[in-house]
């Protein structure tokens, strides 16, 4: 088994309030694992420290063997990881094709002469990101595929999130964060976008975070959790065996 993410002694502090406290974590290449925990637990603060919105107070993380650390969110980025956020960072005026292409900056030639005088060139590249794009859409919903360039404000909530989603794996990387995918969706919803998700997983032999308050999806794909509370991890493990855990359960539902 090879460690493709791994934090030491992880912290982060605002102020007075601790929300990551000497996290220790590592993640298998090719698993899906669900970070899970109370609202204000660190599940999200976890996120933005390894994909450098947030630098670490203390402790060390490791990408593929490389000390990624505090690294700017461009580096991490080119370094092979990708995100969601848990509300939607989408730009609804543009069309499902461009608002994938934003996340295809590490590809994209953004220089100025390159795009105004080589216009085979530009051409070219505009063609092998429209297939690119297409390839993704059609993993999902491909009617989609048929529709993208269309404005995403049209699209209902489970499409955006899909298109999220196509936007964070256009640049191919290794490790896939999933902060809250099905927040603002019905159940039916959450199922359909759940399948998906492992498909592409498979197709794609990708590694998955994925933070989730819907248990059901956890427990469905996911191959292991670690659950947080209070920005320290209290449980790891399979899912029915975190879950049946007496911490885990007084962190969800308080003391009796």
């Amino acid at each position: 088994m090879t460690t493709l993410l791994e934090a030491r002694g992880l912290s982060k502090r605002f102020g007075g309030v601790v929300a990551l406290d000497s996290l220790d974590f590592a993640l298998t290449a090719g698993e899906i694992l669900g970070l899970i925990g109370p609202n204000g637990s660190g599940k999200t603060t976890f996120f933005n420290v390894v994909t450098g919105i947030y630098a670490a107070d203390a402790g060390r993380v490791s990408f593929a063997g490389s000390d990624i650390t505090n690294a700017s969110s461009r580096a991490v980025y080119r370094a092979g990881i990708s995100r969601t956020f848990q509300r939607s960072r989408l730009s609804l005026p543009l069309s499902i094709f461009d608002n994938i292409m934003i996340g295809n900056h590490k590809r994209l030639n953004q220089g100025l002469w390159f795009n105004l005088m080589r216009r085979q060139a530009f051409k070219r590249e505009f063609e092998q990101g429209w297939q690119l794009a297409r390839a993704l859409v059609e993993v999902f919903e491909p009617a989609l595929a048929d529709r993208l360039f269309e404005p995403v404000a049209g699209l209902p909530m489970i499409d955006r999130r899909r298109i999220e989603i196509c936007r964070a794996l256009i640049s191919d990387p290794k490790l896939l964060l999933l902060d809250e995918p099905s927040a603002g969706m019905t159940h039916d919803e959450t199922t359909e976008l759940m399948h998906d998700i492992s498909l592409v997983r498979a197709r794609n032999n990708l590694t998955i975070i994925i933070v989730e308050h819907e248990m059901g999806v956890i427990e469905r794909i996911t191959d292991r959790c670690v659950v947080l509370n209070f920005g320290r991890k209290i449980a790891e493990g399979r899912y029915r065996d975190v879950a049946a855990d007496a911490q885990v359960q007084e962190a969800y539902l308080g003391a009796a």
